[in-house]
Formats: C-alpha cells, structure tokens, sequence
C-alpha cells in the first residue's frame, strides 16, 4: 500500500501530462490510500473544471465515485498532533502533512509531486515515477 496525495489522483482521473505516469503507478502499485481529506480537495479540483465547464456537474460527480471507488476501505483519519509536529518541522501546510503522516502511520511511502514536501520529508516523500 502507499500513500498518494490528491494532485496524483486528479492526474489518475482528469487528462493531462502526468496521467500515464498516474496509470503506470496504479498498475505497479494497486492499494492507494489517503487522509479522509483527500475527498474534500478532489472536490474542490472537480469544482474548479465544472466552473471552466471544461466538466459538466454529471462528469464531475461520476469522476468522484469513481476515485471514492478506487479508494475505498483505504482512507484514515490522521492524529492531530502528528500532523502538527510536521507542520512545526516544515514550512509545509497542515493539510499536506496530513498525507506524511498517513504515510508515516502506514509505514510506506507518499507519492507526490508537491516539491515542498519532496524536499521537507524525503524519507516518507517520492515524486510520481516516470512513465513505461
């Protein structure tokens, strides 16, 4: 299992550059996990393609079951004090720290592409692996 923050899974689901390295990942690695968080900021990606109406409201909804889907019996709450101790170790928002510490209390690895929390916590933080 491993833990991926949310830009990978708009990368997984929403086309773009980094989508095949995203389809690469879930292949090579199929037990993804998040914060529960994850949930309210892919909403707020999807609201922010509905508002471009580069997404109708019915594409947007049924993008989020399936990313509920994929992620289901694998989301977790987070302990606040953990999330804070990196937050007073970085200069990292609480709300990506929340995805280190799901991948600490996991004990595997966050794959990102966020560069702050590469640099800040290279030992719980890999970037997307390049493509196949």
């Amino acid at each position: 299992m491993i833990v991926v923050d949310t830009n990978v899974l708009a990368y997984l689901y929403l086309p773009g550059e980094h989508t095949g390295r995203a389809e690469a990942l879930l292949e090579a690695e199929p037990e993804w996990a998040a914060p529960v968080l994850w949930r309210s900021e892919f909403r707020n990606i999807l609201a922010g393609y509905v508002r471009r109406k580069t997404l109708t409201f019915e594409q947007a909804c049924s993008l989020q079951a399936e990313a509920e889907g994929l992620l289901a019996g694998a989301e977790f709450e987070v302990d606040s004090e953990s999330v804070l101790e990196l937050v007073r170790d970085s200069d990292c928002s609480a709300y990506d720290c929340e995805f280190v510490a799901l991948a600490k209390q996991l004990k595997t690895r966050l794959v990102t592409e966020d560069k702050k929390l590469l640099k800040a916590f290279p030992a719980w933080a890999v970037n997307l692996p390049a493509g196949v």
